[in-house]
């Protein structure tokens, strides 16, 4: 029996679970570490947070942020400042005791979020009007015990970015929440080719300690969602908690109004979890680290490599380049290259440098094209922005294939079933019915959309009158 040159992945549809796992360790992009639920990302998983990193942490700056660095460790009576904050993240919360051999005199929380760390550094450093707003944002990573891990997805230690900031006005900070979602939003479609619902978080679901939370909510394949963002309005709550006051115009004392953003290596898993498919991971052209692999094809006859370096050089200022000059096989390449999703494929070789010419092999299609030597960096910079439109557009169609309406409680059921995703309907606002739906079918409400529209007069649960139309969907 004939060796396949790369291990193959489970087929999605026989076991979504285990494809992703099988994407994300043949992919190279993470493997396991000695400590449950933590992962090591590996140099090519690095390299996609890298790019995701840079082109989000431009936005943030354009609009006026500046990054900080908050520490690691969080006395215990600080944390305990904000009680419903608390409240919300005792159960994920790991605590340091002990400095070398002794018991600390007071626990230190390694930091599940910074909120209350940007709060007592506000409370020492704004004073007056003129030191609004105060627009921060970090990058770190934070722990969370979960019980349950996946990676990327959810791990006891992850990588983000949370923009902290505070304003004068909660009509200012109202503006602040949405416009970084927005910013968000932007990013996945634009950049990660993934198509998002941007709405608001019931109160169930909003962030401990929050007057309002709004997401940006997607679509996996297996047509469950994913929350892949949120922005968080939090009114003058953690101000009263830690006394940060200004004096304004006034010369009268205000409390400041603040926000907090945050966005994390969990969407590398929705890249993986919306474009990939039972051949490895789908790189949409933006986000990939190597857009184009060059693959020589008879590499020891007299030129070819010469000529493979020459494309290189040639093509680096158009596109992220690179070249595969190892002794393996062409068809383990070419396996190896299709795993990790790389956009475009550039094989070359002694009759297609005789005739001018290079072959282009497609990811997302599989198409091949036989491109003229002399019209490849154009042909090249149009086929990648195709290849990323076509990802988006596909998702897109995907995510409304996968979007029902449920009118009823036995059509909601019967949906959720039939065809797995988000499930449009009808809500009282009673948070009754949605623990209800969650314990019947383990759907969960994923957001009050910015577009409503009037599906019905009454709630999918309980028939009473609703206003709000909500989004739900069984969810990572």
């Amino acid at each position: 029996m004939k060796k396949e040159f790369v291990q193959s992945v489970t087929a999605m549809d026989d076991d979504f679970a285990q494809w992703f796992t099988d994407v994300v360790t043949k992919a190279e992009l993470a493997d396991y570490s000695s400590v449950r639920g933590s992962m090591i990302i590996r140099p090519y998983g690095y390299a996609i947070w890298d790019n995701v990193k840079e082109a989000l942490d431009a936005r943030i700056k354009a609009t006026g942020h500046e990054n900080v660095y908050m520490p690691l460790f969080i006395p215990e009576s600080l944390l305990q400042k904000e009680k419903d904050h608390i409240e919300g993240f005792a159960p994920e919360v790991a605590w340091v005791t002990h400095g070398g051999n002794e018991k600390l005199a007071e626990r230190l929380c390694v930091r599940p979020t910074s909120e209350v760390l940007f709060c007592e550094h506000f409370s020492n450093i704004i004073h007056s009007y003129r030191d609004l707003p105060k627009l921060y944002n970090q990058w770190s990573n934070v722990v969370r015990w979960e019980k349950t891990t996946r990676p990327f997805l959810r791990t006891l230690e992850f990588l983000w970015q949370e923009g902290h900031t505070a304003h004068a006005t909660d009509e200012d900070a109202q503006v602040e929440t949405i416009r970084m979602l927005d910013e968000y939003a932007q990013l996945c479609e634009e950049w990660l080719a993934i198509p998002v619902v941007k709405g608001q978080k019931t109160d169930k679901e909003k962030f401990s300690g929050a007057k309002s939370t709004y997401t940006i909510e997607t679509l996996m394949h297996d047509g469950k969602a994913l929350q892949s963002g949120t922005s968080h309005h939090f009114g003058d709550g953690f101000a009263r908690a830690f006394d940060i006051k200004y004096l304004d115009k006034e010369g009268k004392q205000q409390y400041v109004h603040q926000t907090s953003w945050g966005f994390t290596t969990r969407i590398i898993g929705a890249m993986i979890m919306v474009h990939g498919d039972d051949r490895g991971l789908v790189m949409p052209p933006k986000i990939a680290p190597t857009q184009v692999m060059i693959v020589p094809i008879a590499q020891h006859k007299e030129g070819v490599l010469d000529y493979a370096y020459s494309l290189k050089d040639s093509l680096s200022g158009s596109a992220r380049v690179g070249i595969d000059a190892s002794d393996k096989k062409p068809g383990w390449k070419f396996n190896e290259y299709e795993m990790k999703g790389i956009p475009i494929r550039l094989e070359v070789g002694p009759k297609d440098i005789e005739q001018g010419q290079v072959v282009l092999v497609r990811r997302d299609t599989g198409e091949k094209l036989v491109v003229s030597a002399d019209e490849l960096e154009d042909r090249l910079t149009a086929l990648l922005e195709d290849i990323q439109n076509n990802l988006f557009n596909k998702a897109l169609s995907h995510r409304e294939e996968h979007t029902s309406v449920a009118t009823s409680f036995d059509v909601f059921k019967h949906v959720l079933v039939e065809n797995p995703g988000f499930i449009k309907a009808m809500w009282c606002g009673d948070v009754a019915c949605e623990e209800f739906i969650k314990e019947e079918t383990s759907a969960t409400s994923r957001c009050i959309p910015f577009e409503q529209e009037k599906l019905s007069n009454t709630c999918v649960c309980c028939e009473k009158p609703a206003e709000k139309m909500v989004y739900w969907a069984k969810a990572y």
